[in-house]
């Protein structure tokens, strides 16, 4: 697991996120920490470096 740092595209805040770099593909939702929105997670690991990250709004 490695922290990452990434901007909350509800409340502009940076925020950090856990990875498991031992998962290829990694698209799942979570909440914001600071504002609780739901925030669309789109995650790639090739030979254990992140080589893509997402974050996409989810409107309610």
């Amino acid at each position: 697991m490695e922290e990452h740092f990434y901007q909350c595209p509800h409340c502009w805040e940076e925020v950090s996120i856990l990875i498991d770099f031992s998962q290829a593909s990694q698209n799942y939702i979570e909440d914001c920490e600071v504002c609780c929105n739901p925030i669309q997670f789109n995650i790639s690991i090739l030979d254990h470096t992140l080589s893509s990250f997402e974050v996409n709004s989810i409107e309610q």
